[in-house]
């Protein structure tokens, strides 16, 4: 399966595999066992992707425990016990790496390895692949499993440099720890890992500052631990479940679905339905009125609901009035779970500064100067400012196609995919819950099987018509993209300057980066595709 190559010549194997998180061990699980030599390449020293680098005070996932696992495996669902409704990280970390035991799949991962170069060899159909230990493989597929939240946001403010004191970012927070007893902190971000890190860090400083730019909707995530009689009816109920969920348009299926309109309820009604999805809390508004998305009536009716929710929750009516969102729609930017977010700004130890108000001036040693005269001595600076989301990764790996076209250049002008899995002039490159499909709207974990197994059906596929490439065609690409486009211009997603729309990164192309028709819509043409063998795209 893996032969030791003459010095200084590639490494050669079938697939390479770059990423570890969840769509990386499952790609290598499915494709070992249908007999093609696997390499995955992983920078961190541990497995477990996002979970293994966002170890900061408070992460948790937003989707129940018992949704958020693997679906491949029946054995595996019944003997994994899942310890609250939304596991941690430390849990997740270790769910992932019973799989990879379980399954055997460490001797096939390389840690501490980044794929610096992936160059498409056009007269051998193969890639090679170089990495940052000076070695190279010749594959003749590829795979980028490398996540879609994976190339963190760095802050630019004058003097960032100068500062002394402690800098974390939540994407690489300390595995040992931080220990922030009695020291003053500053926090920059409130999207979701702030929103789950505040209350920790709060509890921990002596004073807590955040410096708020965006304010973000957050739902009471209403977490609690699992009896075993509760885990047992899970598990008696996981084959009703995942059916449900693979039919489903989000994946998450353990909250009650509505298909009619917000606009055509009485205010009572409404009024009655967004209470009791806030006591379910998570993300439950998604699977409520179908309008709240596309009508902009409709979705402010649930936008003052939750306004009012932040109103009641933080004493001080100013301080309530800077955490409310005004400028752009409930649920267009992600829609956040928190567990006591609202009512850590009670505490006498912290301050919200309002940085649309009093803008940075500058860093300096001791902490930062603010447009309005004041300065916040810091200790500490956490980062909490997101990433950039579902093309940095790829566009800073050296990926050229045919003729030696980069992949970077070619998404210049916002990511051009076929279905979100391949690009044009890329043959043999897959990407999981890549730009162009529905992604971080529906179940990671199952979309990334869906993503897993779409592609080795198709490398399996060439292998029986003893093909040797496929690549989408430069008319079905387009026509794809047109269409991805379109459907997000029929929401209200595109009025909000979100990481989804690629409106967070100075400079990156403002597209949306995700299909928002559905996953059922998505699988329907996915599926059809492929019957059609595969249509729209060119097999070499």
């Amino acid at each position: 399966m893996y032969l030791t190559p003459a010095p200084n010549a590639p490494h050669t194997i079938d697939v390479v595999v770059v990423g570890a998180g969840f769509a990386g061990l499952y790609a290598l699980h499915v494709l070992r066992k249908k007999g093609y030599s696997v390499r995955v390449f992983e920078a961190g020293d541990g497995i477990g992707g996002t979970w293994y680098w966002n170890r900061y005070p408070g992460a948790r996932c937003d989707i129940e425990s018992v949704e958020y696992s693997y679906s491949f495996d029946e054995d595996l669902q019944q003997e994994w016990d899942w310890p609250a409704r939304y596991a941690d990280q430390a849990d997740i970390l270790k769910y992932i790496n019973h799989v990879a035991d379980r399954f055997d799949l460490r001797r096939g991962i390389q840690l501490e390895t980044r794929v610096t170069s992936a160059l498409y060899d056009e007269a051998a159909d193969r890639w090679t692949v170089a990495t940052s230990r000076g070695e190279t493989y010749s594959a003749q597929f590829c795979i980028m499993a490398t996540g879609c939240l994976s190339t963190p946001k760095q802050v630019d403010v004058e003097g960032i440099g100068e500062f002394r004191g402690r800098s974390l970012h939540t994407a690489a927070w300390p595995r040992e720890g931080a220990d922030l007893t009695g020291l003053r902190v500053g926090v920059i971000g409130t999207g979701s890992s702030g929103i789950q890190a505040i209350p920790h860090l709060a509890a921990q400083a002596a004073h807590l500052t955040v410096f708020q730019r965006t304010p973000n909707f957050s739902i009471p995530a209403w977490n609690h631990p699992l009896s075993d009689a509760q885990r047992q009816v899970h598990k008696a109920e996981y084959a009703v479940l995942r059916a449900r969920e693979w039919d489903s348009n989000q994946g998450i299926c353990r909250v009650p679905v509505r298909g009619d309109h917000a606009m055509d309820a009485t205010p009572a009604e409404r009024e009655a339905e967004y209470e009791a999805r806030w006591q379910m809390g998570g993300l439950s508004y998604y699977m409520s009125y179908v309008d709240l998305l596309t009508d902009p009536r409709a979705n402010e009716t649930v936008a003052e609901f939750v306004r009012n929710k932040i109103r009641q929750k933080v004493k001080d009516p100013v301080v309530a009035e800077m955490l409310c969102p005004k400028d752009y729609p409930f649920g267009t930017k992600r829609l956040c779970a928190d567990s006591g977010y609202y009512e850590t700004y009670n505490r006498d130890n912290v301050t919200l500064v309002d940085l649309r108000a009093t803008p940075f001036e500058r860093f300096d040693a001791g902490g930062v100067h603010t447009a309005d005269g004041r300065y916040h001595g810091l200790d500490v600076l956490v980062t909490a400012t997101g990433f950039d989301a579902l093309t940095g990764t790829l566009s800073n790996i050296d990926i050229r196609g045919r003729g030696g076209e980069r992949l970077s250049a070619r998404w210049r002008g916002g990511p051009r995919t076929a279905l979100g899995i391949m690009s044009a002039g890329f043959p043999n490159l897959f990407v999981t819950t890549g730009p162009g499909s529905p992604s971080v709207l529906f179940n990671m974990i199952l979309g990334n099987e869906y993503h897993v197994d779409w592609i080795v059906r198709a490398i399996e596929d060439l292998r029986r018509t003893q093909r040797r490439s496929i690549e989408p065609t430069a008319a079905f690409e387009e026509h794809w993209t047109r269409h991805v486009n379109e459907v997000g211009n029929q929401t209200l997603f595109t009025q909000a300057n979100s990481w989804y729309m690629g409106a967070n990164v100075p400079g990156k192309a403002r597209q949306i980066l995700l299909y928002l028709g559905g996953f059922k819509a998505y699988k329907d043409t996915c599926e059809a595709v492929a019957s059609k063998g595969y249509e729209g795209f060119a097999l070499g």
